[in-house]
């Protein structure tokens, strides 16, 4: 004799609630797909992870350390000082530097035993700790348009443009924007605070 637990449906309810909970399940899992997929697309075309080599941004990079740089930023804005830039090194393209926008297209930049003057007025740099100042002297120099003027927050420690020159506007290529590893450095990289970018 067959058993009369299995003569019907087991619940009468199941057959009510479970398609819409499967519905709803199906929905969200598509839903979650389509953002991943998006997060991807914008994390391949619009932001590129770097790797930062030596220790010329410090304190605010260190060597080793990872961050994301914004590859479309400068489409939609203008570069502005303070800005921490990655850009092909000027005598050798096939690398990259990492370095902070000091002085703009058209100004004149000159350093007096470390410390910066644009057009002649001292430069208030609050991201440079006074104990990485070398004291150096460079300059005058006008900057060309759309050229700028580059600089290593670590100063005693920078290959930048007190060494070759500044850079042209079509070398730059991205501006830091999230640092992501070491997990305690993790956040905006503000303008007042895989590419390897050398900053050595």
């Amino acid at each position: 004799m067959q058993d009369a637990s299995h003569s019907g449906p087991t619940n009468p309810a199941d057959s009510v609630t479970n398609p819409p909970l499967r519905r709803e399940l199906r929905s969200w899992t598509r839903d979650l797909a389509i953002a991943l997929g998006l997060a991807i697309v914008v994390m391949i075309f619009l932001y590129q992870p770097v790797k930062v080599e030596g220790t010329s941004m410090y304190p605010l990079l260190s060597d080793q350390e990872r961050i994301f740089i914004n590859k479309f930023v400068y489409r939609f804005e203008p570069i502005e000082r303070g800005d921490v830039i990655v850009f092909w090194y000027p005598l050798d393209r096939s690398k990259s530097f990492i370095k902070r926008v000091v002085g703009l297209p058209g100004e004149t930049i000159e350093i007096r035993t470390g410390h910066v003057y644009i057009n002649n007025h001292e430069l208030a740099d609050q991201y440079v700790p006074s104990g990485y100042l070398d004291g150096s002297n460079s300059g005058p120099h006008k900057i060309p348009a759309d050229s700028y003027w580059v600089m290593g927050d670590h100063r005693d420690s920078s290959n930048d443009s007190r060494v070759f020159g500044p850079v042209a506007r079509q070398y730059i290529y991205g501006k830091a924007v999230f640092a992501y590893w070491p997990v305690d450095h993790f956040g905006s990289l503000s303008p007042t605070s895989t590419v390897n970018a050398a900053s050595k």
